[in-house]
């Protein structure tokens, strides 16, 4: 079963049970136990023992305690625990009746929401949990479904991180790069020269940026999409029509204070955002032979950092309620409750690096990387299957990172081999196709951070972000063939976007002839 077909099995059995059933625990939990059996050949006792040991390894390996998850774990907790503070204080409140004096417009609060998720680029995680926080008391205001709000926050976290040099998932790729080019005796070209000249051709992540912005601008919504706006402009449902509570909303439990300020909610996430970057910086800086810029960011701990930035926002939120002469004895109550909001992403989460781990252990990116470079390719297609190929891997696995790790250097030396001249987009089609496959995955840590984040159900967002996705892989896809064929860059970036307005403006008229 191991590194051949039947390791994408457990994979694709999940996915198609995540869009049947819509219950990711569910889906998950039986691409769990399916995964299990393939490893350890049907033996039941021996998968069960499996079973266990992938879950115990999330919190402790042979190297000890895994610190790294349980900060992420930790701080998603404190991040509840902020947004229960922030109600509590009226700072949400006050800050989304400040917001409405100046975003006047639903369109206004969708695109405010997309230049925050382009301005916090430093890393994917707290891109997609501190968009959703900030943007979120507007967005309600202007009942824009929290399925929309998600689609914002996770299509302008990873498709803004992995074009930009200066952050976690840029000094991770230039790293790669790095190795890559020494392996091949590559000496006319340095890591960040190309990690640099590989932006404009990663056309699904800049097309879905793009899109992003179209989407607001025209109000183009499709499919369930649809529905959900439909349902919050009428009704003010935010959410879908089973569901009477968001995850992260606490009105029921705490009582806002009626005199909160705008800056009882942005002196905490200010106090986050600075407390996280400032961490990131002097981790890296520690852990960095030499220091620069990017080597600080390619050993930065950003977990650590995650931690250090929602333990400083709770003291502060904490100061701020206690300033306010609320009931000392309500703390314990909206710790607890706070933390409660993000109990379903945490077993989400923890489930999605099981069934990655066991994934792994099938060697199903092996598989799949193995069957793209022994296959008898035209050049020009190279850098479109490159892109199909680390798509549908990222999809499988939930992780851009390590279909970057095992796909880029065979693409490499895959098409150095064919067509050198197709170097930089081949490279930059596994990058593209990396950020695709993550935004379809329902395991990928993004996308659950993402609906996490924005208080959207996760199932709901995987299914109503899809069609975008299709929509910018199509530019992708467009893209990819043009550079393969003409060799043009500004020619295959141009037509990949304007691929992007054609739909967007197809469908935008057509929504209006159906009113």
């Amino acid at each position: 079963m191991i590194g051949t077909i039947y390791s994408i099995i457990p994979a694709v059995l999940m996915l198609v049970l995540v869009i049947l059933t819509r219950n990711v625990t569910l889906s998950l939990g039986i691409g769990i136990v399916v995964g299990a059996l393939f490893v350890h050949n049907f033996q039941i006792l021996d998968s069960l023992m499996g079973i266990w040991k992938v879950f115990f390894e999330i919190f402790i390996t042979e190297e000890g305690i895994n610190i790294g998850n349980l900060y992420l774990i930790t701080f998603l907790l404190l991040l509840g625990i902020m947004a229960a503070f922030l109600q509590a204080s009226g700072g949400s409140k006050a800050f989304g009746e400040w917001m409405m004096k100046r975003v006047k417009t639903q369109r206004g609060s969708k695109l405010m929401a997309g230049i925050l998720g382009i301005i916090i680029f430093i890393d994917d995680y707290f891109n997609s949990l501190a968009v959703g926080q900030i943007a979120r008391p507007v967005t309600d205001r202007h009942n824009v479904s929290r399925a929309k709000l998600a689609y914002i926050v996770d299509s302008t976290s990873a498709p803004v991180t992995v074009i930009s040099p200066i952050s976690s998932w840029g000094a991770y790729i230039i790293g790669i790069l790095g190795s890559i080019f020494i392996a091949n005796g590559i000496t006319d070209l340095q890591p960040l020269q190309a990690f640099v000249m590989m932006i404009p051709y990663n056309y699904y992540a800049l097309a879905a940026i793009f899109l992003v912005f179209l989407t607001a601008y025209l109000k183009m919504d499709i499919g369930a999409m649809k529905k959900h706006e439909t349902r919050a402009a009428e009704t003010g449902q935010l959410l879908g029509p089973n569901q009477k509570k968001a995850p992260g909303d606490l009105s029921d439990q705490i009582e806002t204070h009626q005199q909160g300020k705008v800056y009882h909610l942005l002196i905490p996430i200010i106090v986050l955002v600075a407390a996280t970057v400032t961490t990131m910086l002097v981790t890296g800086a520690l852990a960095a032979e030499e220091v620069t810029i990017l080597t600080i960011f390619a050993n930065t701990d950003v977990n650590l950092s995650l931690f250090i930035g929602g333990i400083s926002a709770i003291i502060t939120s904490l100061i701020f309620y206690l300033a306010l002469n609320k009931p000392r004895e309500d703390i314990g109550r909206i710790v607890a409750e706070g933390s409660k909001t993000m109990l379903p992403a945490i077993y989400i989460l923890i489930m999605a690096w099981m069934i990655g781990s066991i994934i792994s252990t099938l060697e199903t990116g092996s598989y799949l990387a193995n069957a793209f470079s022994n296959a008898s390719i035209n050049p020009q297609l190279v850098p479109l299957l490159l892109f199909v190929t680390a798509g549908f891997m990222a999809l499988a696995t939930g992780t851009s990172w390590a279909t970057f790790g095992i796909m880029l250097p065979i693409a490499a030396e895959l098409i150095i081999v064919i067509d050198s001249g197709l170097l930089l987009p081949s490279l930059a089609a596994v990058l593209a196709g990396s950020v695709f496959g993550d935004h379809c995955s329902p395991i990928s840590d993004t996308t659950i951070l993402s609906s996490t984040g924005a208080g959207s159900n996760h199932i709901d967002h995987v299914i109503t972000q899809l069609p975008y996705a299709f929509m910018a892989a199509v530019a992708g896809i467009i893209g990819f063939l043009l550079i393969g064929f003409t060799n043009q860059t500004i020619l295959s970036l141009l037509v990949a976007l304007a691929v992007i307005l054609i739909i967007g403006f197809v469908i935008h008229n057509f929504g209006k002839t159906e009113q």
